[in-house]
């Protein structure tokens, strides 16, 4: 397949990210508005292209349509400037003269020094904040709880369709951190947390066997957890595991803490 030296930015509500180019395959992620990416490679026929995604260096294939080039210029502008992201369940912003959708964990590029081009400026009157400013335990709960009855979507990132690691990225992402983008690798991430009884509200849950995580979710006051599983939903957590607040069985077991926020 040929090899492209291409840079790019997503200028649409959500755009999936897949395994194989193709529309039937699997998805595994998904871009949202604001999020910058390089392009290194394209399919044959050259109607899809194979991306890395800026923040957690996730790959992937989306459709060429849903590409939006910009140039090196553009692109080093925007991974040295403190963005606001925006925090609306959704909003509604006025682009190149259109109006658009876009969701909460959203980048928008507006920041203090206005770097971008007249074709890129856009109106926005929704409620954000800097991505370079670092929440604490209560707004993170506040970004968390946004997220609530969100139905569960494998590869998803949006209060529409998310996925247990895309939801504990993006609060974390909105409120100043940086997560990797699956489960296992965000468990070897902070520092190690020893047990349940040290654990404080904030701290990353992950779950599954002894030799692989499958599972995460975000520590909440009186061990309880809240996570993506069928939906995001609130949960009883022991040293056990996950004990499901409305059946009482157990769903998930419990393999480690880890704690992120500083």
């Amino acid at each position: 397949m040929p090899v492209l030296n291409e840079k790019g930015v997503c200028r649409l509500s959500a755009v999936p990210v897949r395994v194989k180019p193709l529309d039937s395959a699997e998805m595994v992620t998904q871009l949202l508005f604001g999020d910058h990416y390089s392009v290194f490679e394209e399919n044959n026929r050259g109607t899809w292209v194979r991306i890395k995604m800026h923040f957690d260096g996730y790959e992937g294939w989306i459709d060429r349509k849903q590409h939006y080039p910009i140039s090196e210029e553009y692109f080093n502008q925007i991974n040295s400037t403190d963005y606001k992201v925006c925090l609306d369940k959704t909003a509604t912003i006025l682009f190149r003269k259109q109006t658009l959708t876009i969701l909460i964990g959203s980048v928008l590029p507006i920041a203090a020094n206005e770097l971008f081009k007249m074709e890129e400026q856009l109106a926005f009157n929704g409620e954000a904040k800097s991505l370079g400013e670092i929440w604490g335990f209560d707004r993170l709960k506040q970004v968390a709880f946004r997220y609530l009855h969100a139905p569960y979507l494998w590869g998803g990132r949006t209060p529409f369709g998310i996925d247990c690691s895309g939801f504990t990225q993006n609060v974390f992402k909105i409120c100043g951190y940086h997560l990797e983008r699956d489960s296992p690798m965000q468990a070897r991430q902070g520092t190690a947390v020893k047990s349940l009884r040290q654990a404080e509200p904030g701290d990353l849950c992950f779950f599954g066997s002894k030799t692989k995580i499958t599972h995460v979710g975000l520590l909440l006051e009186d061990n309880r957890i809240i996570h993506a599983s069928g939906q995001v939903r609130i949960d009883d957590l022991t040293e056990d595991g996950i004990i499901h607040s409305e059946s009482g069985v157990k769903t998930h077991n419990l393999n480690c803490i880890r704690r992120i926020i500083r």
